[in-house]
């Protein structure tokens, strides 16, 4: 009986950490593609990384970019597709 209940503990423990997950991660107004296009509008190059995250009270597309001698991250807003971010992550990335 002991494991049973321990087993069952286990099981609904898991199942709520995944619908937690799930949950934090609301859907994005605009496409990772969108996203994307938008970034390298701000910043030519090539998107060497992606992710959608929650940062700065937020969330967000972050993209960094590769160009010439140099690693630029771009944020790009969720919901309204502006950049929230741009800066120089200087020749290598950081992240």
């Amino acid at each position: 009986m002991s494991r049973n209940l321990i087993a069952s503990a286990l099981l609904f423990t898991g199942l709520c950490a995944a619908g937690v997950a799930q949950a934090a991660a609301p859907a994005a107004k605009i496409s990772m593609a969108h996203a994307r296009t938008i970034a390298l509008k701000t910043a030519p190059g090539k998107v060497i990384s992606a992710e959608y995250e929650n940062e700065g009270g937020g969330w967000r597309y972050s993209f960094d970019i590769q160009q010439k001698g140099n690693v630029q991250e771009i944020g790009v807003d969720g919901k309204t597709g502006k950049i929230v971010e741009n800066k120089s992550e200087g020749k290598v990335d950081r992240d």
